[in-house]
């Protein structure tokens, strides 16, 4: 498959600490890949390289054969953050008839991603007034808005219950059918053998990229948690 995401040699330093470290790698397009590792590894840092608003000391990052941030990647690519980017005095709806509106994106899509998330039944409630599993549901929907090609996915099954989780994950994958490419950042290893692919960071570098089933085969661990592990091992 060919690479919807490219980046070579990668270095960010943010606050005078190294933040990604000569970083290379490939997203393959049509694939939900996993952005894994502790908190602190780079995961949110490689995701604003992405999308174009972090600064980066040198390196080259292409997101659909264009540089990160170009402005012809702005209606084919959609970010989310860890804090949901909508506003609370607004409506599920109005929040996302906005945004719509801002993307030029058909009015049939907010539908669509309210249907996507599954939260019809609080469209007309003011998200102020949500828990926050379900704003950062509304903000996943306002991703949706307009089909991107590539999704960058800042943590978004955190504080969800379980099944919700899985709903969504089957969601990820049915747009990655569609041709869409998804990158999914988490720091719960459980959520890895939802991936196609995945790509473990720590201290800012690269610790591995493969499938669960490729990584378990390199390492001979079955639990994930041991994959990461032993992984940390290979490289000490």
């Amino acid at each position: 498959m060919s690479a919807a995401v490219a980046v070579e040699k990668l270095r960010v330093v943010r606050g005078g600490v190294v933040a990604l470290d000569e970083l290379s790698l490939d997203v393959s397009s049509g694939t939900v890949t996993g952005l894994l590792g502790p908190s602190g590894s780079g995961k949110t840092t490689l995701m604003r390289a992405l999308v174009g608003v972090q600064r980066v000391e040198r390196g080259d990052v292409r997101v659909l054969g264009l540089p990160a941030g170009d402005a012809r990647l702005r209606r084919r690519v959609a970010y989310t953050t860890q804090t949901p980017a909508v506003y609370p005095d607004l409506s599920v709806r109005e929040n996302l008839t906005f945004f719509a509106r801002v993307l030029g994106a058909q009015h049939a899509s907010v539908d669509d991603a309210i249907a996507a998330v599954e939260l019809g039944r609080f469209e007309s409630r003011r998200v102020g007034r949500l828990s926050g599993g379900q704003r950062a549901r509304v903000s996943l929907a306002t991703a949706l808005l307009g089909a991107p090609e590539v999704l960058v996915l800042d943590e978004p099954t955190v504080g969800l219950d379980p099944v919700l989780r899985r709903e969504l994950w089957g969601l990820f994958h049915r747009l990655a059918d569609d041709g869409a490419t998804l990158l999914v950042s988490s720091h719960v290893m459980d959520e890895a053998d939802r991936c196609d692919e995945l790509v473990l960071l720590r201290d800012g570098r690269l610790l591995a990229t493969g499938t669960p089933t490729e990584l378990r085969a390199r390492t001979g661990a079955v639990d994930l948690d041991d994959v990461f592990l032993r992984l940390i091992d290979e490289t000490a």
